[in-house]
C-alpha cells in the first residue's frame, strides 16, 4: 500500500507540488516532456528556502486568458498518457465551476488560464502517476491571511475561487493567524483535490519512503516557502473493501455505461457489467461495484438512482491483494517513447502492459498493426527490466 501525503506546509501552487512530487522520486524525464510539449523545456533548479532544500519549476510561460475549450485543447497535444490528460481536464473543470461561481457566466480564465499554469497541471499529473500511488492523502490547508492581487482586483485571502474549489473537495483547512498573502492557489487547491478524490482511502499511516520539498517562487525570511510531499509504504495491513452487486433486466446499454462511468468518477475501485440470465429466462446484468468501506452506502445510492433497483446486496471486508506498480517509457525503433505499466509483487514480474493510446498513435503514424507494435513494446520492456531490483 503506496500512500502519497501532501503536507502543505506554508501553501500550495502548481509548480511547488510538481517540484515536491519530483523531490520525492517522480520520473522526471517524463514530467519534463510533457511539459516541454505545451510550453518549452522548463528550468528545474535546486533551491533554498529558509535553510530547506526544495525542488523549484520555472516555466517561462507568458500570460495568454483562455476560454475552458482552449484549454482542453491544449491540454490534448500534451506528450503524456491518455489518463494524465483526462485528469488535468477535471482539474481545469473544477477551476472553471469555481470561477463561475464567483463570477457568474464568463469566458476567459485569466491566471489559470496561462500557459504555466497548464504546464504546471500537466507536470503535477504526470508526476503523480509516475509514482503509482494506491492512496493519496492531504494534511490541512493553511488558508492564509491579507489580500492577493488577481486579474479581477484585489481579492481577499483564500481567493474567491480558490475557497469554492477546497469547499467542493473534502479537504481540511487550518487557520493562519499572520498576514501571508495567497498561500493556496485555485490550481494548488484544484490538484490536490482531484488527487485525493482520484485515488482515495489514504489515512497517512505507514513507514516513509521517501520525502521532497517544492519550493514556491517568493523566499520570505520568517517561513520556509515549501510544500513537502512524502511517500509512506504499509506492507502490513492488505486494504479492506466492500463488493456491492445488483442484478437488472430493465436499463438499457447506454444506461449502464453510463452509471459505470458515474460509480468509477465518484470513488469506486472497480466497476462492471456481466450479462447473465434472469428469472422466466429473461436477459440481464450484474452490476459489480469494488469500493472502500467508507463509500458503500454512498455508491449504493448512485446504483439505486441510475439503475431504479431497488436492492443492492454488499458484501462487506474482503481483503484486496494489490500488485506494486510502476510505469517506464522505452523507445521503439521507430523513435517514438511508449509508456509500459509493469506490475509486480515480491521482486517477480506479473503483468507488463503498454499504455494502449500512445501505441495507437504510434501505430497510426507508422501505418503498422496496433497488435503486433503492443507486443513488440512489451518485448522491449521485458528486456529493459532484465537485472532490475524490483524489490527496492
Amino acid at each position: 500500500m503506496r500512500t502519497i501525503l501532501f503536507d502543505p506546509v506554508n501553501g500550495a501552487a502548481g509548480d511547488m507540488i510538481t517540484g515536491a512530487l519530483l523531490a520525492a522520486g517522480a520520473d522526471e524525464e517524463a514530467v519534463i516532456r510533457a511539459m516541454t510539449s505545451l510550453v518549452g523545456k522548463p528550468e528545474i533548479m535546486r533551491v533554498s528556502r529558509s535553510g530547506i532544500g526544495a525542488t523549484y519549476l520555472r516555466t517561462h510561460a507568458g500570460e495568454s486568458p483562455r476560454t475552458l475549450d482552449e484549454v482542453l485543447a491544449r491540454l490534448r497535444e500534451a506528450d503524456a498518457t491518455s489518463e494524465v490528460k483526462e485528469m488535468a481536464a477535471r482539474i481545469f473543470a473544477r477551476i472553471h465551476d469555481a470561477e463561475t461561481r464567483v463570477h457568474g457566466d464568463h469566458t476567459h480564465f485569466h491566471e489559470v488560464g496561462a500557459d504555466d499554469a497548464i504546464a504546471d497541471v500537466i507536470g503535477a499529473c504526470t508526476a503523480l502517476f509516475s509514482l503509482a500511488p494506491d492512496a493519496v492523502a492531504v494534511l490541512p490547508i493553511p488558508l492564509g491571511r491579507g489580500t492577493t492581487r488577481t486579474a479581477h482586483g484585489i481579492m481577499p485571502v483564500p481567493a474567491p475561487a480558490t475557497a469554492y474549489i477546497l469547499e467542493d473537495s473534502g479537504l481540511l483547512t487550518r487557520r493562519t493567524d499572520e498576514e501571508t498573502g495567497e498561500l493556496v492557489t485555485p490550481t494548488g487547491a484544484a490538484l490536490l483535490a482531484e488527487f485525493r478524490a482520484a485515488f482515495p482511502g489514504g489515512d497517512g499511516n505507514g513507514t516513509i519512503a521517501a520525502v521532497g520539498y517544492g519550493a514556491g517562487t517568493r523566499d520570505p525570511k520568517d517561513r520556509p516557502n515549501v510544500l513537502r510531499v512524502m511517500i509512506l509504504e504499509n506492507r502490513e495491513a492488505l486494504p479492506m473493501v466492500d463488493i456491492l452487486e445488483t442484478n437488472v433486466d430493465d436499463a438499457d446499454g447506454e444506461v449502464i455505461a453510463y452509471t459505470i462511468a458515474r460509480l468509477h468518477r465518484e470513488g469506486a475501485r472497480d466497476a462492471s457489467a456481466t450479462p447473465i440470465i434472469m428469472k422466466k429466462g429473461r436477459p440481464g446484468h450484474l452490476i459489480r461495484v469494488i469500493c472502500r468501506q467508507e463509500d458503500s452506502e454512498r455508491l449504493a445510492g448512485v446504483m439505486a438512482e441510475e439503475l431504479g433497483t431497488l436492492g443492492v446486496r454488499c458484501i462487506p471486508s474482503v481483503h484486496r491483494f494489490i500488485a506494486e506498480r510502476k510505469v517506464i517509457a522505452i523507445r521503439i525503433p521507430e523513435g517514438d517513447e511508449i509508456p509500459v505499466k509493469i506490475g509486480y509483487s515480491q521482486g517477480k514480474i506479473i503483468s507488463v502492459k503498454a499504455e494502449f493510446d500512445a501505441v495507437a498513435t504510434a501505430a497510426g503514424r507508422h501505418g503498422l498493426s496496433v497488435r503486433d507494435l503492443k507486443r513488440r513494446a512489451e518485448e522491449i520492456a521485458y528486456r529493459e527490466l532484465e537485472g532490475w531490483n524490483l524489490r527496492g
